[in-house]
């Protein structure tokens, strides 16, 4: 059953990782799906890696929906109105914005402390991970809020609890996900009036393509980086937490979540959705009672 036949989606940030699952998984439920990012095939980002929106869309497609790839620099309030206005004139709704842009990988310092850090590539960072999901929000909400019952998804890592006692190895990267999380907050409460949700939302432990290639494995033998990383075993597919972005947007009762801190591995437990392998990867609960707790990797009964 194609759930968001007729909806219109907006993830941005689509390009690879969690974004370009969601695209996925948005289009397999029947969904149109703007995919943004900055990477074409004509043209690569500061990144310079290979995966492309092109390609995302035409994943979207294969999986049954329909995908269109908008290049996009979501820094640049110009490109953010032109793309709103297209998918106004293209569709005349926009029904779903998944706020996933981040594009810092290569800028997190791990374990550094800021007085040691890059400051330009700090505030960089920064700038990536909060400036783009507002210029994105003030330019798309209106529309969304025109087409009744929407959904906003702030793409984060860590929930709220995790992230409130827990110091995530960097003053800027902690900022930048906390941010998010109080983003969804301020939305839920913007949006509430207008009978549209937001949320936060963080995936697992994610095998991204970046993540993938950090352990010299393939999603196909993702399982042998368990000898560098036994705890590795609790990892989740980006299709995962897209699976959990298509159950928001599919529930009639979506708002009962409104303002929340989620988990895909929560979600999976509340709409009975799987990762591709059939599991169900609970991931935070994992790290807190298995990772941080100091105890052998064991992933009986988290996934």
């Amino acid at each position: 059953m194609k759930s968001l036949h007729g909806k219109v989606a907006l993830v941005a940030g689509a390009t690879r990782g969690a974004g370009r699952g969601i695209a996925i998984e948005l289009g397999a439920s029947g969904a149109t799906v703007y995919v943004t990012g900055r990477t074409t095939r004509a043209k690569r980002s500061e990144y310079n890696r290979p995966e492309t929106i092109e390609e995302t869309a035409e994943l979207v497609n294969r999986a049954g929906g329909k995908g269109i790839a908008v290049q996009v620099d979501h820094l640049e309030p110009d490109q953010v109105r032109d793309l709103v206005a297209r998918i106004e004139q293209e569709q005349g709704r926009l029904d779903i914005l998944v706020n996933d842009i981040w594009g810092s990988e290569y800028l997190v310092q791990w374990s550094v402390p800021v007085w040691e850090q890059s400051l330009e590539g700090g505030l960089r960072m920064l700038r990536l991970a909060v400036d783009t999901h507002i210029n994105t929000s003030h330019f798309a909400l209106p529309l969304l809020i025109r087409s009744g019952n929407g959904l906003v998804v702030e793409m984060t890592d860590g929930t709220e609890e995790y992230n409130r006692q827990n110091y995530r190895l960097s003053l800027f990267y902690d900022l930048a996900k906390t941010s998010a999380i109080r983003m969804a907050r301020s939305l839920a409460h913007e949006l509430a009036p207008h009978q549209c949700t937001a949320v936060a939302l963080t995936p697992g432990w994610m095998r991204s393509e970046i993540m993938l290639e950090h352990f010299g494995v393939k999603e196909e033998n993702w399982r042998d980086a368990a000898s560098k990383e036994p705890h590795f075993m609790i990892s989740e597919t980006p299709r995962f937490v897209g699976r959990a972005i298509a159950a928001l947007a599919a529930d009639p009762k979506v708002s009962r979540w409104n303002g929340q801190s989620l988990s895909s591995g929560q979600l999976a437990q509340v709409y009975g959705f799987h990762d591709l392998d059939g599991s169900r990867p609970d991931c935070w609960r994992y790290i807190v009672e298995v990772q941080d707790a100091g105890k052998p990797a064991d992933v009986t009964g988290y996934r």
